[in-house]
């Protein structure tokens, strides 16, 4: 059985639509839906955005795990892969890029992994509080941490599964970089106390500032395509694990 992460329905929507047999499940009171690949049995969990509500869903989702009975393989996890968006920090990563995360990863791949037809860049990823909106923050973490990409949840996940024993692979789609940012600020876009865009701010936004719109709409439509290319590389993994 395969657990696999998602911060928001919005990452997941493309995969889950490759899963049959498609049920609700419940885990200590977390929701998650669980499902088929060929003859592999996978439960997708949202863990949210940031570090309170991901550490909030990822404990109580993994303590359940822990509580069923030993040798229920039907139950318990043989691994989790942390999936979903990442931010590039330099101009290493391109739209659309795959990254496995080595730091985060105790799932252990042969040296010449690769998904199919797919490019995967192998390096550091790094978990950060909030949306970086700034090129120039985004070069100046790039060169102090070593890591390629940010994301905001991977860190707090795989401390989840190293307390639980549970092996961990992170696999990220890079949606954004320095050079091709966010259609608005951060704080526009998404409010991480109400884990939702506040429409009503974003529509404010956009009306005072009618030149973010074309963008608004590019970034849909490049969101919609590491969507796409996120699902088909989570499917090329499952088959090759």
């Amino acid at each position: 059985m395969i657990a696999i992460t998602f911060a928001l329905p919005a990452e997941s929507r493309e995969f889950l639509r490759s899963l049959t047999n498609k049920s609700r499940a419940d885990r200590n009171g977390v929701r998650t839906v669980r499902g088929k690949i060929d003859d592999r049995t996978i439960e997708v969990l949202h863990t949210g955005v940031g570090e309170r509500v991901c550490r909030q869903r990822v404990g109580k989702f993994l303590s359940a795990t822990g509580r069923i009975r030993a040798g229920d393989h039907d139950q318990n996890f043989d691994y989790l892969i942390s999936a979903g968006f990442a931010g590039a920090l330099n101009d290493q990563l391109q739209l659309g890029d795959l990254l496995l995360a080595k730091n985060f990863s105790t799932l252990r791949l042969e040296e010449n992994f690769s998904l199919s037809t797919l490019p995967i860049h192998i390096a550091d990823l790094l978990t950060v509080p909030a949306l970086i909106d700034s090129s120039e923050e985004r070069n100046k973490l790039a060169l102090t941490s070593g890591a390629v990409a940010v994301d905001m949840e991977t860190e707090f996940i795989a401390r989840g599964c190293a307390a639980h024993a549970i092996p961990v692979l992170s696999l990220r789609v890079i949606s954004d970089t320095p050079r091709e940012l966010f259609p608005a600020p951060a704080n526009v876009l998404f409010d991480i106390e109400r884990q939702q865009t506040r429409m009503l701010k974003l529509a404010t936004h956009l009306l005072a500032h009618p030149t973010s719109v074309p963008r608004l709409v590019q970034f849909a439509r490049r969101i919609a395509r590491a969507r796409k290319t996120l699902a088909n590389a989570l499917i090329a993994l499952i088959d090759k694990l």
